[in-house]
């Protein structure tokens, strides 16, 4: 990532330390995942112990050191979803897509993780593409869902 691009970052927030999450969220929007480099460059421009920034960017699900593919998949396995078959569909994804949890598509596609509870149990099994929710999932649903995404 640019520096300059970084910078107006930083200036957004005020260079706050408080915005420190803020900032390695808007980075990541921009970039799909946060590069080394970038934190690298917030601790310098910041003067924030890099370790601090990176206890930051590892304690949230929501921010990634890895590159992440253009369309994120959240597969529900929280207790409704599992009793549900959460399961089931999470394996038909990763069959479909030949990743498992926690991987990115070859071709920066998708990436598969599973959470633990998205909030819409009445609706379970539940994914959750690019934040968009998909309930009642039965696995003969699953292809279709990750064609709409192509």
């Amino acid at each position: 990532m640019e520096v300059s691009k970084i910078d107006s970052i930083i200036e957004q927030y005020g260079a706050r330390e408080s915005a420190l999450l803020a900032i390695l969220q808007d980075i990541q929007a921009k970039e799909n995942y946060l590069p080394k480099d970038a934190l690298e460059y917030v601790s310098q421009k910041m003067h924030i112990p890099l370790v601090r920034i990176f206890r930051i960017a590892t304690f949230y699900n929501a921010l990634s050191l890895k590159p992440r593919g253009l369309h994120k998949i959240d597969v529900c396995l929280g207790t409704a979803c599992h009793v549900r078959g959460g399961s089931k569909i999470l394996e038909k994804i990763e069959r479909d897509l030949g990743v498992s949890v926690g991987e990115t598509t070859k071709d920066n596609r998708f990436t598969l993780e599973s959470v633990r509870c998205i909030g819409c149990c009445s609706l379970g099994p539940v994914a959750v593409v690019d934040g968009k929710v998909f309930g009642r999932l039965g696995q003969d649903k699953v292809s279709g869902l990750l064609k709409e995404f192509k």
